[in-house]
């Protein structure tokens, strides 16, 4: 027990569990054990608001901010969970003060970590030795993923897990600690900072002040010239207590319906609030209008309803938003596009400091004066104010009809366009005809006005982005340009609606003209076609891996993310939704994405991913535009069943025409065949190193390079030592016994997973 003047103000309550020695461990780890020396009570599973270098922070732990004696809220590091995924985040806590129904409110979250998907056994936050923060996770510790990665970390996150049990005393002293102020930030104690002794700040999560919520209470945070140092105000209606953050007469709490629900807009008034925005949860939104004309008819939409508070405008691509909001609960900053109104009691004046204006009397000879200049002024304001007027709506008019041309010709040099969700209900006739379905949502076709023919992807979940977040990515996305790329030509972002628009293409995708069907059986790739598809994907992946600023890893090669045009020019699809990785970060990825059949073998071994991952894909897909065939189809015999096997025996012995499409009946160039089947075998390699570079492989399709023949790669000679028969009679039992032969892979919000066959492996 710790006592402070006869008040207990901790316990471990452990009183019968028949603790017999407390030990303070070197490593920090306050220790009750029993008289056998197992342990009932350790300080590292009941964090407060520090983390210590080894200690786990688990699923069901939490670290909590110091709270604040003022009726302000508390902030929480904690893991939250999803249906298919978990992340780290920082969230605000409402005050546990406030006299409301649970319902009505909820807490923010306003910054998370990387999100950890598709993972079985146990996920642990830790900080290692080294500095490093991060998530460890499986059952065997064979997954990290880096939330700060310290520049002379070479042990990495693994090693910490069982720092736990590592009571030895560390080199260099650290501490993550959740502050009072919402960011979560990393120590190092240095024993010679300018002659002193003291704790240096390594890292923290949050860089902007005003980006915390809940950092000024349900107040103004406003950031000083050098936006390092941050200040606070009161809303409208409200005004300071004293010295603290907090404000009295909070305008969120007060009831603005009568007693039958009537609105009693006589008693209200609304009160602007220029350049501001404000954070809000999903419960605390009673509507959004996409179709609000002007700024105040924004506050207008408040103040006609008797359960909203407040109000927020801006604009979105030249369109307008307007949330229309029931509670203020987590604070707002500046934001120069952004207009909040608030609902205040129609009695009094107050500016946004909630001093109330008053004015004082004067004597009747100034106002004589008052009146003589007050004429002159205003005509001249009138005046000014009738030009200021015409050059807005010229202005405007200007630019409502040059993004009517851009959208009709769908000439998009820039961003892509901002469409609201009922304007692509109205263009897609409600969602009525689906393209296909895919990893990440529903395809559906739609026209823009001028006919010209779109498809839209309907995302089927919440991306862990924030709107901001997502509008930004999609920007990246759509700067994007190469004749083999699909192009995005816009989105949608409104609430938890997320859609994509792109440019349709008329011959759909690759698999539904390679592989023999029922419903495709008249489509046939003539050999020269093919080819040239081979080389144009090539050139497309060698794109967004070689020569864009942020280096992408798709992920997801494969025949169905293959579209082609009216002309058969191929374009690789849904590149964008893979992960973007920045040239000054790490090129490597750690969480599986992908489709059974073309993953690499590095995605099993726990190997780092890069680039070279896409190479393998493509190498498998590649194979199949030969074959006209899925590399492993349970049609065929026991001897050609797996093709890349076969394929390479027939290739190795000169006769590689007899794995060519059979339906081409040997029309085919036989140099252009050796070309793609050595190609093939060279990117499938199961070392990363001796796969080419996609910039390579385009060279070597196109014949400006020499190619060696490459060896069996140790994944199919292995396949083929086991015994295809045993392999394929194995594979029949089971094809029976279930009836299909395919997976689903459950996409997360990172990873571009879709329906496959699978491999042998």
């Amino acid at each position: 027990m710790l006592m402070d003047r006869g008040t207990t103000v901790w316990a471990s309550n452990t009183s019968e569990a028949g603790v017999e020695t407390a030990v303070m461990s070197e490593n920090g780890n306050f220790i009750l054990y029993a008289d056998n020396l197992s342990i009932v009570w350790q300080s590292f599973s009941h964090p407060s608001d520090t983390l210590l270098p080894g200690q786990p922070l688990t699923v069901s732990v939490e670290l909590t901010s110091s709270k604040s004696p003022s009726p302000g809220g508390y902030y929480t590091l904690k893991m939250l969970q999803q249906p298919t995924s978990l992340n780290l985040a920082l969230t605000y806590n409402v005050p546990e003060s406030y006299h409301m129904s649970p319902e009505l409110y909820s807490n923010y979250s306003y910054w998370s970590g990387p999100d950890i998907s598709n993972v079985t056994g146990d996920v642990v936050a830790v900080l290692d030795k080294a500095g490093s923060f991060g998530m460890v996770y499986g059952s065997s510790s064979d997954g990290a993923v880096y939330v700060y990665k310290n520049d002379g970390d070479y042990g990495g996150l693994f090693s910490a897990v069982n720092q736990s049990n590592d009571w030895s005393r560390p080199s260099v002293f650290r501490r993550l600690i959740l502050e009072g102020n919402g960011n979560l930030r990393l120590y190092r104690w240095d024993n010679d900072v300018n002659g002193s002794r003291q704790w240096v700040a390594e890292w923290a999560a949050v860089s902007n002040p005003c980006g915390i919520a809940g950092i000024c209470g349900n107040g103004i945070c406003n950031l000083d010239r050098s936006k390092t140092n941050a200040s606070c105000t009161c809303l409208p209606g409200t005004s300071k207590v004293g010295n603290v953050i907090s404000c009295s007469g909070n305008s969120s709490l007060t009831g603005k319906c009568g007693p039958h629900h009537e609105n009693l807009t006589s008693e209200f008034k609304i009160s602007t609030v220029q350049q501001t925005a404000y954070y809000f949860s999903g419960s605390s939104v009673i509507a959004n209008y996409s179709d609000i004309e002007s700024v105040s008819k924004c506050g207008n939409a408040c103040l006609s309803n008797c359960d909203c508070v407040a109000s927020v405008y801006g604009l979105s691509e030249e369109k307008p938003y307007c949330w229309v909001l029931r509670n203020l609960e987590f604070g707002g900053f500046e934001d120069p596009g952004s207009t909040l109104f608030v609902k205040v009691e129609a009695n009094g004046s107050f500016g946004v400091s909630g001093d109330k204006q008053t004015g004082n009397s004067s004597d009747e000879s100034q106002s004589t004066r008052d009146k003589v200049l007050i004429l002159p002024i205003v005509l001249s304001m009138t005046v000014l104010i009738a030009l200021l007027g015409c050059l807005l709506y010229i202005n405007i008019h200007r630019k409502r009809s040059l993004k009517r041309a851009i959208e009709g010709s769908l000439i998009l040099s820039g961003a892509p366009i901002s469409f609201s969700y009922r304007d692509l209900q109205h263009r897609t006739n409600n969602f009525s005809e689906l393209l296909g379905t895919g990893g990440f949502g529903s395809v559906y076709k739609g026209s823009l006005g001028d006919g010209t023919l779109i498809a839209v992807k309907k995302l089927g979940k919440v991306l862990p982005h924030g709107e901001r977040e997502f509008i930004t990515e999609v920007n990246t996305i759509g700067s994007m340009h190469h004749m083999n790329l699909v192009r995005l030509c816009g989105y949608c972002s409104e609430g938890t609606r997320r859609l994509l628009v792109y440019e349709f293409m008329k011959n759909g995708s690759l698999d539904k003209w390679i592989f023999h069907s029922y419903s495709n059986r008249d489509r046939l790739l003539v050999w020269p076609t093919r080819f040239r598809i081979a080389i144009a994907t090539a050139q497309g992946i060698a794109y967004f891996h070689e020569q864009c600023r942020n280096r992408i890893i798709h992920c997801d090669i494969k025949p169905e993310n293959i579209l082609l045009d009216e002309n058969f020019c191929p374009k690789v699809s849904d590149f964008g939704l893979a992960k973007l990785m920045g040239r000054e970060h790490s090129h490597v990825v750690t969480m599986v994405r992908g489709t059974r059949g073309y993953l690499a073998p590095e995605w099993v071994s726990n190997r780092p991913i890069t680039v070279k991952a896409d190479v393998y894909s493509y190498g498998m897909l590649l194979l199949e535009i030969v074959g006209g065939r899925r590399n492993l189809d349970m049609t065929c015999d026991a001897e050609d069943f797996f093709y890349p096997g076969w394929a390479y025996k027939e290739m190795s012995e000169g006769t590689a025409e007899k794995v060519v499409d059979r339906r081409l009946e040997g029309a085919m160039e036989k140099e252009e065949l050796m070309r793609a089947l050595m190609v093939a075998f060279w990117c499938i390699q199961d070392e990363v190193s001796t796969r080419p570079t996609m910039g390579e492989v385009v060279k070597m399709l196109e014949g400006s390079v020499d190619i060696n023949m490459p060896p069996m790669p140790q994944t199919v000679l292995e396949l083929i030592e086991e015994g295809l028969d045993h392999v394929y009679r194995s594979m029949k039992r089971e094809l029976n016994q279930f009836s299909s032969f395919t997976i689903t892979t459950h996409p997360s919000s990172n990873a571009t997973c879709s329906y496959s066959t699978m491999s042998p492996r």
